[in-house]
């Protein structure tokens, strides 16, 4: 009996222990000490930077290509093809229209990183009621993941549908070509749309 408890008193105290180790090395920050092979690595990036957005022409009625996101919404989201494009930071700029059923209208200029699934909305658009607009920048701009868990999120519509490709970069002429045929997938011809 006497052996039976000092048994277990042991093993008790050598998992505490090795639980305590086991906590430290889980710990990301400070203590983490990358690898010469990391460092040597991560030397050769480049930072990226981020270059600066020039604020596209405000979206004309005829030149919006649709696009659906979900049948849990009863808005209808809209692409200007005119604004669509990839800058030498590989972001993905683009000004989106969301029409609610009683024709209420928000327009967005907004960027998305392929790289990282990031995105950022950069201006806001003004309708003057005769076909144009303005454009209020957003002060609090910063980038922000995308939300992959909302149904209705049409930037995961967009960056795994139409704008990203598995590299990681948008190309223009493919991203054109997919906005105009529907997506990445073709539901017509059932199969993956190529470049």
């Amino acid at each position: 009996m006497r052996k039976a408890s000092i048994f277990t008193c042991l093993f008790v105290l050598s998992c505490a222990a090795v639980a305590n180790e086991t906590q430290k090395s889980l710990i990301w920050g400070d203590s983490y000490q990358p690898s010469k092979w990391e460092w040597d690595f991560d030397q050769h990036t480049k930072p990226w930077k981020e270059v600066e957005a020039a604020m596209p022409a405000y979206p004309r009625a005829d030149k919006l290509v649709g696009f659906e996101v979900s049948s849990a919404s009863q808005n209808k989201f809209y692409v200007d093809l005119p604004s669509v494009s990839v800058g030498d930071d590989g972001v993905v700029r683009y000004t989106v229209v969301i029409r609610s059923p009683s024709g209420a209208e928000t327009v967005s200029f907004e960027g998305m990183r392929c790289d990282i699934g990031d995105r950022k909305l950069y201006a806001f658009g003004h309708a003057d009621g005769k076909g144009s607009g303005a454009w209020s920048r957003n002060r609090y701009a910063k980038w922000e993941p995308i939300k992959e868990r909302e149904q209705t999120s049409y930037q995961k519509v967009l960056f795994y549908h139409y704008f990203c490709t598995v590299e990681g970069q948008g190309n223009l002429a493919f991203i054109h070509k997919i906005l105009k045929s529907g997506g990445l997938y073709d539901r017509r011809e059932g199969g993956f749309i190529r470049n």
